[in-house]
């Protein structure tokens, strides 16, 4: 079944696995079965676990009550990460032993990244781009996902369209700031405190903004006097809100304001 297998006679790992669904408490080193590769799957040897604010809400049970999912423990969480390919299945093309891999694995019913080897489906694999680095690829998945179902599956954005993209030295932000830019838009970015637009300076925005202290409104009118084509919003619990449009006036017809308010997508907590 497989094309190459795990050194030797090793058959067990490491893992953080739970019990039980509660606190950080129940997050305990144990010696669990490396999981066994199907023909369409990889085995990855983990090199780094992405940890997402969301692992909290699946720690806790959130995601199994949500999707009525029948919890199997030891259980292992972690829906992100990278490594190097211990073993393909054989219908698995593309990809072999010695890859450098980065992978998506979220609610993996063979369990997820915080474990030495994680078992998960070969779609949901690519090679790490030699510019990157196992850390920098195995954190990204999720969150590059998710932005770019915003930018490209939600919003539909267009080469030459302005987007505003307000959390931008976020997790999602920032790489919707990359993905939106290599998409041949004009990005429009509030970041948070002086680090974050720094950072999204470097990632070649159009145009920066604190979102602590500068008037957004005004820098996005002078931005595209015309409106904004599209926004990708998102913010956490301490964001304090979001910014807002203007209400329409009753002269306005209703191309005039689906022209200034554009598209929108929001993601917050």
């Amino acid at each position: 079944m497989l094309d190459t297998v795990i050194q030797a006679t090793q058959r067990t790992m490491k893992a953080i696995a739970l019990d039980h669904f509660g606190g950080r408490e129940t997050m305990k080193v144990q010696i669990l079965p490396v999981p066994e590769v199907g023909p369409n799957e990889v085995l990855i040897h983990v090199e780094c676990a992405g940890v997402g604010q969301w692992d909290l809400f699946e720690r806790e049970g959130g995601f199994a009550r949500e999707f009525g999912i029948e919890a199997k423990f030891p259980y292992v969480l972690g829906s992100d990460g990278g490594g190097t390919l211990a073993a393909v299945g054989d219908r698995v093309k593309g990809l072999k032993p010695g890859d450098r891999v980065y992978a998506f694995g979220f609610l993996n019913p063979k369990g997820g990244f915080y474990a030495e080897y994680a078992a998960v489906k070969a779609d949901d694999v690519s090679r790490i781009p030699d510019e990157l680095t196992t850390q920098q690829a195995g954190a990204m998945p999720v969150d590059a996902m998710t932005a770019l179902r915003g930018l490209d599956d939600t919003l539909a954005l267009k080469p030459g369209e302005s987007v505003m993209i307000f959390g931008a030295s976020g997790g999602i932000g920032h790489l919707a700031v990359q993905l939106a830019r290599r998409m041949g838009a004009r990005v429009f970015a509030v970041a948070s405190g002086s680090d974050g637009v720094a950072l999204v300076k470097r990632l070649d925005a159009d145009a920066v903004v604190d979102g602590y202290k500068d008037d957004i409104a005004a820098a996005a009118r002078q931005f595209a006097p015309k409106g904004l084509d599209a926004a990708l919003i998102t913010f956490g619990p301490k964001s304090g809100g979001v910014a807002r449009t203007r209400p329409s006036t009753p002269k306005e017809n209703k191309q005039q304001r689906a022209k200034r308010r554009g598209r929108c997508i929001i993601w917050g907590e």
